[in-house]
Parts: structure tokens; C-alpha cells; sequence
């Protein structure tokens, strides 16, 4: 479930799981990638980076103000050219959309009292997409989040979705540490990790809360994808 496998120069972490793809990649300059049979979500988590030439976004770290970023269809090549880091969600696709910005999406208030937590949908069900959903949460300190459990891996339309998912954690200052389980109702999956800065956290299945450190913000970067582009999820039983 966890990885940090850096792989070439710039590369922070990469994983690949049957439908999600994910890489955090630090540039000082320009990247080009192009993906044939995937589509591409592109991320400024922070710096300052042209995107495509579509516009050239900056903001100090994910910590800092609603996230700008990219979509590109498969067989179309992009490119960043700046400083920063910058995400690289990708999923199967066939093609037909046009490469487009994803600009400062709308920040939203999730949960209550010590569950609150901002939201900024960056590829949501609200924008057009074939497989990706993409997603930023930011927890206040001492919070909980992705709460109440959830899941979504029963391809039962219209209840629940099939979705895999990947959390790339951030906390502010790069100090603490937080923790999510990912768990199966029948216990044959139950995980603890001890999140740091700068981690991933695969989910294939189950259940993910998280908690935050009760001294750091918590910022995590969701990418999900499965055979339906649809967020259905299950609320865990006496929740």
C-alpha cells in the first residue's frame, strides 16, 4: 500500500496500480511526456510552471491557496517548463477530449467540528474526464479525514463504485507524521500506516480514514480511477 520508489533524476515517487497512475517529479526546467493509451492530469503542487502555455500558475507550497493544473487526452504530448513540483495523475483513456486548464477550482468545507476539512476538486464527476477523478484535501491540524470510513470497491452502480485510489501525503513544514488505516469489514486487509512527508498510500480496497497530526496541516492529493468514472462510495457499518 505504501511506496516511495524514486526513479529517474526529478522523480519523488512513482506507482502504477492496475487503473491509477501516480508521480510527484521536482523540475528546474522543462519536462515533456506523452502518453498513448492514458490520460493525463497534471498538478502544480508548487512553484511556478507554464502548463502547455495554457497559463503559468505558481503558489509557494500545496499548503497555499487552490491548485492550478492540466488535462491531456491520450496521444496528445504536454510539457512544464519553471521550477516546482508538480503531480502526474494518469489512467486509461481512448481519446476525444481537448487538452484544457484546470484553474483554481472552488474550495469547499467538508465535515464538522474536529472532521472539517477544505476541498479543492480538480477532476471531479464535474469535469469532463474518461477515467480520472483527481482531488486535493487539506486537514487541519489535530483533524481527522477522509471520515467517516469509506470505500468504494464493489462495482455496484448506482450505490458504489469500482475505484482504485492513491494518497500522496504532505505535511506543513515537511515535520510530524500522520496515520491512515485502509481495513476490510472481513479483516482480511487491515493496514496502519504511519504517514510522513512526502508519502504514498496506495488503497486497492477497504476503508482509509486518516489522522492528522495534532502539530501539522495535512495536505493529501487523491487520485482514483476504475471501469466506471462515477464517486459512489459505502460508509462503513455504524457510521
Amino acid at each position: 500500500m505504501r511506496s516511495s520508489d524514486p526513479g529517474a533524476e526529478g522523480t519523488l515517487v512513482r506507482v502504477a496500480m492496475d487503473y491509477v497512475g501516480f508521480e510527484a517529479v521536482r523540475i528546474d526546467g522543462r519536462i515533456e511526456r506523452r502518453e498513448d493509451a492514458r490520460e493525463t492530469c497534471v498538478v502544480l503542487l508548487s512553484g511556478r510552471c507554464s502548463l502547455m502555455g495554457l497559463g503559468e500558475p505558481a503558489r509557494a507550497t500545496p499548503f497555499d491557496g487552490p491548485p492550478t493544473a492540466v488535462y491531456v487526452p491520450p496521444g496528445t504530448a504536454w510539457w512544464a517548463e519553471g521550477a516546482g513540483e508538480l503531480a502526474i495523475c494518469t489512467a486509461p483513456a481512448a481519446g476525444g477530449l481537448e487538452p484544457r486548464l484546470l484553474d483554481r477550482p472552488e474550495l469547499l468545507t467538508r465535515g464538522e467540528r474536529a472532521e472539517t476539512r477544505a476541498i479543492a476538486n480538480i477532476l471531479m464527476e464535474s469535469e469532463p474526464a474518461e477515467s480520472l477523478l483527481v482531488t486535493e484535501v487539506v486537514t487541519p491540524a489535530g483533524h481527522w479525514s477522509s471520515f467517516p470510513p469509506h470505500k468504494h470497491d464493489t462495482d455496484d452502480m448506482p450505490h458504489e463504485a469500482l475505484l482504485e485510489e492513491t494518497y500522496y501525503h504532505r505535511l506543513r513544514g515537511g515535520r510530524g507524521f500522520a496515520f491512515q488505516r485502509v481495513y476490510t469489514a472481513d479483516g482480511a486487509l487491515d493496514e496502519g500506516v504511519a504517514v510522513e512527508d512526502g508519502d504514498v498510500v496506495l488503497v486497492p480496497r477497504g476503508y482509509h480514514p486518516v489522522a492528522g497530526d495534532p502539530r501539522a496541516d495535512l495536505y493529501y492529493l487523491n487520485v482514483m480511477a476504475g471501469p466506471v468514472r462515477a464517486w459512489r462510495v459505502s460508509v462503513a457499518p455504524g457510521y
